[in-house]
Parts: structure tokens; sequence; C-alpha cells
């Protein structure tokens, strides 16, 4: 395949979308072969076919590095409650929140989950998502989460989309562990995370690292049985208070630490040591109402890749629109198009371990988008709107 007249931005590095005018990209297989400007076309290509894209804009495909798409029922009455004046704490408490998930999630098939998820998978590949993560802990039992798990393998079966599995066991405290968190992590979470990474189910291990979930030294164990497995890790910290999560995440070498609405200079400084990336999920901070912004300028000053990703999940963030999250990204957080843009490609690759994607060069794996577009910041810009023209995945249209 090989497109021409095209305006591409390549992505390569974080101080330039490195735009390229009347450029082409030559693709074999499921890679990318070739990228420049159209005149310094190799001669070996000059007799394929060409697919001319008429000056339309070229991208790497969207990652969305972090999601909970596969769950069961929803929870638009706690959306009521909060715009009550209830708070998310005060819902989870009560018995809401994650827990009402779960409860929904353990009584739900494995078709009803598949069948509810793609819905929602349906309007990420139609915005030109080609790579999803998608995490457990919504079962918080051992035959639960092992279902979500194959749920979301059978994604990928169902859909042109690569799925990134997280392990969440360690997402909440159910209700028959009910002040008994120790409890919990060593008699269902970490037995469960071996069974899963038994079956070939588990990508990554996730933990939520927060005053109504699990402190940082529970989570810890969680980590250690992960890294004896040989899996990386990645962790929501951060979110509701500072409870050092993104220490944590930075001493176990994290892929990831997301949400970090109260990370501070010196959590900034240890992410960029250790090489982990922050992910930014402005659904959740508008879906909450909340005040505390994340440390953007600490993460810009101690040069933290940034990702973005919708945190699609029934509670705290139903929001299945990447665009949508750049754009928030941009208003709330005054990233910039470039930095919103990094965050659903670069950036959001990096967070899944994933180096071979969310950029245009040769070797790449040849998953793009091509935008009825003049310039990338067109893509953080408008509200409701997709420019989608086509996606490639993986060399095929």
């Amino acid at each position: 395949m090989i497109l021409t007249n095209a305006t591409i931005a390549i992505l390569t590095d974080d101080a330039s979308f490195g735009l390229i005018a009347d450029g082409t990209i030559a693709i074999e297989g499921d890679r990318i072969v070739w990228v420049g400007a159209s005149k310094d076309l190799p001669t070996q290509y000059q007799s394929d076919a060409a697919q001319d894209v008429e000056q339309r804009l070229v991208t790497p495909a969207l990652i969305d590095c972090h999601s909970h798409v596969v769950f069961g029922g929803n929870r638009a009455a706690e959306f009521e409650q909060r715009l009550n004046g209830v708070s998310y704490e005060e819902v989870a408490k009560a018995g809401g929140g994650i827990v009402s998930t779960v409860t929904a999630t353990r009584m739900a098939t494995e078709d009803d989950l598949l069948k509810d998820a793609l819905t929602r998978v349906d309007a990420m590949i139609a915005e030109g998502v080609t790579l999803l993560e998608v995490k457990s802990g919504y079962g918080l039992d051992r035959d639960t989460e092992l279902k979500m798990l194959r749920v979301a393998r059978a994604i990928a079966a169902c859909r042109p989309i690569r799925v990134h599995t997280s392990f969440l066991g360690a997402h909440a405290v159910p209700p028959e562990y009910t002040g008994r968190p120790d409890a919990y992590i060593d008699e269902v979470c970490i037995p469960t995370l071996q069974a899963a990474h038994a079956e070939g189910l588990v990508d990554a291990v996730d933990g939520f690292c927060e005053g109504i979930a699990f402190d940082a030294a529970q989570i810890a164990r969680v980590f250690d049985a992960a890294r004896a497995l040989g899996l990386p890790v990645k962790l929501h910290a951060e979110q509701l208070s500072n409870i050092g999560g993104a220490q944590l995440a930075a001493r176990y070498g994290a892929l990831s630490a997301d949400h970090l609405e109260y990370a501070n200079d010196a959590d900034a400084a240890a992410l960029a040591q250790a090489g982990t990336v922050a992910v930014i999920l402005p659904g959740a901070f508008y879906t909450l109402r909340e005040t505390q912004a994340p440390p953007i300028a600490a993460f810009r000053k101690h040069r933290v890749p940034m990702a973005l990703a919708t945190d699609c999940n029934p509670g705290s963030s139903p929001l299945a629109s990447l665009l949508l999250t750049m754009n928030m990204g941009c208003t709330l957080f005054r990233m910039t198009p470039l930095e919103a843009l990094l965050g659903v490609t670069r950036h959001a690759a990096q967070a899944l371990g994933q180096a071979d994607r969310g950029t245009i060069r040769p070797g790449a794996f040849a998953d793009l988008c091509i935008w009825d577009a003049a310039h990338p910041a067109e893509l953080s810009y408008r509200i409701g709107f997709n420019p989608l023209h086509s996606r490639i995945f993986q060399g095929a249209q």
C-alpha cells in the first residue's frame, strides 16, 4: 500500500508534530517501510499503485491506554446523586460506586458483557482507535475476574482492534471482605492473578491505590506477585488524595501511573527517573467535578511523558470518545494540541509497553488514521465532531 499526497504527522519526537507536506507512506504487510516527501520516494516503490489521499492529514492511529469497557449495568442513578451533592466517596461508602458495578458484572454472562462492550468499542474504532487497553476489576472474585478478561480477549476476535489486558483485581474491596482488605489481597486477588496468567489472559497488572481502595503496602504485595510472574505493572494513583501511589509506581518501574490529580513535584521527579508515563484522565475529572487538576507543569518540568485516555467506565468516566478526551485535556488542563496528540499515540503506546506503535516510521506497525483535516491541532480543537476519513489497521483499510 502506498499513500501519497498526504500531510503526515510522524510524531517521532516530543518537540513537534514532525509534519511532512506532500508526503508518502509505503506499507508492506502490516509494517511501514518508508515515509518521507513524495519527491524522494525510492525507485522500488514508484511503480506500485498509489492511493492519493488528497492532502488529507495522516497521523498514527489512536490508542486508548486506560479503559474499563467490560462491565455490567450502568450507574446513571449515581450520576444523579452526585449532581444532588453526594460525593464520589460517599456513594462508594454507601455500597454504590465500584461495588454496584461488581454486582451487575457478576450476574452478567460472557455473551452479555461482550455484546455491551462492543457497542463502546465500535464507537472508539469509528474515531480511529486501533489499540485499546481493557481492565478487569469489576468481578473481585476469581470467576468474574477471569470472565472479564476472557471477554476482553474476545473483543479482538470480533473487531479489527488490538486489545491489551490489565488485571485489576486490586480495584476495590468486595462486600464479602468488608473490613478485611489484606485477606482479600491474599485469598482472592493474588491467586486469581496467578490463575489468569496461567490462562494467558494478562498483559499487565494494575491496582487502585486510594483511601477507598488499597494502600501502598497492599498494592506492593500485588506488584510483587506480578513481578514473580514477569508481568509489568501500572497504577491508579493520587486520584482523590496522595497516599504514596505515584512513588510506589516509580519504585516498581511501572509502565504508567494514572489519574494523578493529587501528585506533586516530587512525584513527577520520581516518575521521570523511572521512565513511567503519566496517564491523564480528564473524563473522570470532568464527571466527578473535581477542582484539583493534575500537575501538568511539573510533568513538563521533569519531562514526564503524558498520555491521555478515556478511562471509559460506568461510574466516574462514562466517556468513549478519545477525540473529546483530547479536547478536554487541552481545555481543562491547558495541554497543547501537540501534547494531546502525543498523548493518544506515541505516549499512549509507551504506557502499554508498545514501542512499535504510535509513530509513523519505518518498522512501526501500519496503524494509521487519515483525517479530513489540514493540521493536527484540528483534532483537539473541535468538540463532538469526528473528522476521521479512514482507518488503517496493521496495513489494511
